[in-house]
């Protein structure tokens, strides 16, 4: 589904990503993980389609299409979600509105019908119970005001309502203590399907004792610098990241 070889990534001028390859199949969960600055985040970015991150050498193909050569907001409708490790705040648009406006979008843009005020609230509805998303946080504006595990579950309660083919969760456990982690945690679970893949990016051993990857990455120093099954993250968590991050500098 995802095909990444020998990715450069400049911002700025600087650059960031150096030589990245990464192959990601359909039905797959890979996680990413690396020190600060190693430029995980550029690599979420670089997929989601964000201004200013400009690639410099290499290719990404998604679904066998050029990704560098569709627009974000085609990218999205063709089934590309990015959980941001920062969520943006909207002051003035209620996260209703939001999911409306936006899940309509994503449909006109695959040619199909716009879903009603109606049917928006029932399927929003649905997919809230379960992450614990009240009526109130709906009614308000988005990401205003709202905690981080609320935060994160919006971000969830999103993917939910999209049903994206390939998903990147950003550090997706940042600032959640251990039950909005576990909450999180599950969403997350109850969308993976043979026909979608995720990318999970994050530092700790934590988040993948309950999204447990098929893949994990090392990413340091711009590119990928060890790989292996889920007991890579528990060395990780035991020795810390120099002992392979040294090994490759």
């Amino acid at each position: 589904m995802l095909e990444i070889k020998d990715l450069h990534v400049a911002v700025g001028g600087k650059e960031i990503l150096k030589g990245l390859t990464l192959a990601i199949a359909a039905g797959q969960v890979h996680a990413i993980m690396g020190p600060n600055g190693s430029g995980k985040s550029t690599l979420s970015y670089v997929l989601a389609g964000r201004a200013g991150y400009e690639i410099t050498q290499g290719s990404i193909r998604y679904n066998g299409e050029d990704l560098n050569a569709l627009a974000p907001e085609e990218r999205a409708a063709k089934g590309v979600f990015l959980a941001m490790q920062y969520p943006v705040e909207i002051p003035g648009v209620t996260t209703l509105n939001f999911l409306k406006t936006a899940l309509n979008a994503q449909r006109r843009a695959r040619g199909e019908s716009d879903l009603d005020a109606m049917s928006v609230l029932k399927l929003v509805r649905k997919k809230a119970a379960a992450l614990k998303i009240s009526e109130d946080m709906l009614k308000r504006a988005l990401n205003v005001g709202f905690s981080g595990g609320e935060k994160k579950r919006l971000e969830i309660l999103q993917m939910a309502m999209f049903v994206p083919k390939l998903a990147i969760l950003d550090e997706t456990d940042s600032g959640l203590d251990i039950d909005a982690l576990k909450l999180v945690a599950e969403g997350v679970n109850a969308l993976r399907a043979p026909d979608r893949a995720m990318v999970v990016i994050t530092h700790y051993q934590r988040l993948l004792n309950f999204i447990v990857p098929d893949r994990i990455h090392v990413l340091a120093h711009g590119k990928i610098v060890a790989e292996g099954g889920k007991e890579l993250a528990h060395e990780l968590e035991a020795k810390g990241y120099e002992h392979l991050v040294g090994k490759a500098a």
